[in-house]
């Protein structure tokens, strides 16, 4: 008896190791995969602006990166005693309006060079609602909790977006022809938005991509992972939400990771990725005594598992290492 319906998944021609240079840009969902990836030591740039959320803010930020387009003070504005610039998320802001600047002037530059040399660039589109400021005549990436009075909240048509993305992709491939890029649904549920809005939103967004993956001028080098669908279908079930009922929960996270390890990362790295994963757990661990001698062979060993991954992969850096 099958009490499932699993979506087919196929293994990517061009999978994921630790050769890769990987860009992810867009939602909260692209953090929770990034923080995967940087969890098995995959040399990783997750959102450098801070999280996206719809298309138009991702191509200006792709445009900007490749263009090296430089921040200044016109760029920015202070509200409630932080600095702020509407193309980046709050956590970039500050109360010193230079150091704002230098945040986002060095994303640029990290980005710039992300884009110019990966080999996989996973793009996340959460939402079609976007917010225009009303004065400066702008569409906005974060709102910052400026008064909703001062913007203009519509949604994209499917056209806008296709338009967006096929921008992004020819900004990618001007100066990084040869990479690959994924596209995927965000599957947290913007409720704030309303519900059918929500529904109304991710359909735009799925059949925009869909008309623009697979043909010119992404062609062959983009790809759909379906991340929307692994939640809507295959874990309809509330039980795999968070108490919000908005984002997915721990282990929906897991499963979806898995599927997408299936589909996109090497099986050449599964042994390497789980010696990772012993040394992760080994530097969570908590010990009751850190002076006792099992504790101090424990370290030795970790020690030892940490220099043998090193001397295979140089890039990897364990942090809370105890050496």
């Amino acid at each position: 008896m099958k009490l499932q319906t699993q979506i087919p998944l196929s293994k990517a021609n061009n999978p994921i190791d630790y050769s890769s240079k990987i860009l992810i840009l867009g939602s909260c969902f692209s953090q929770n995969m990034g923080d995967k990836l940087a969890y098995f030591k995959f040399p990783v740039l997750q959102n450098p602006f801070g999280i996206l959320f719809h298309p138009l803010a991702i191509e200006n930020l792709v445009k900007k990166a490749v263009d090296k387009y430089e921040y200044t003070e016109r760029d920015i504005f202070q509200f409630q005693g932080r600095w702020q610039c509407f193309e980046a998320h709050s956590e970039l802001s500050s109360s010193n309006k230079e150091v704002l600047l230098e945040r986002l002037n060095s994303a640029v530059l990290e980005t710039n060079k992300y884009v110019s040399e990966a080999s996989h660039i996973a793009i996340t589109l959460g939402t079609a609602w976007v917010y225009r400021h009303l004065e400066k005549n702008i569409l906005v990436a974060n709102c910052h909790k400026v008064p909703q009075r001062e913007f203009q909240k519509t949604l994209l048509k499917e056209n806008e977006i296709v338009t967006s993305i096929t921008a992004t992709v020819n900004s990618i491939k001007a100066v990084n022809p040869e990479a690959q890029i994924i596209f995927t649904i965000s599957p947290v549920r913007h409720l704030k938005d309303g519900f059918i809005e929500n529904q109304r939103s991710k359909s735009v967004l799925i059949s925009a991509i869909h008309a623009t993956v697979g043909v010119p001028p992404l062609g062959a080098r983009g790809l759909y992972f379906p991340s929307y669908e692994i939640m809507m279908d295959e874990l309809r079930d509330y039980r795999f939400y968070k108490e919000d009922m908005v984002h997915p929960n721990v282990l929906a996270i897991d499963y979806i990771w898995e599927k997408f390890r299936s589909v996109w990362i090497s099986e050449e790295v599964g042994e390497a990725m789980a010696k990772v994963a012993e040394i992760q757990k080994g530097l969570a661990h908590r010990p009751f005594d850190e002076q006792s001698e099992g504790h101090q062979k424990f370290l030795k060993t970790l020690d030892q598992k940490i220099a043998y991954i090193k001397q295979r992969y140089p890039f990897m850096n364990f942090e809370n290492s105890s050496s």
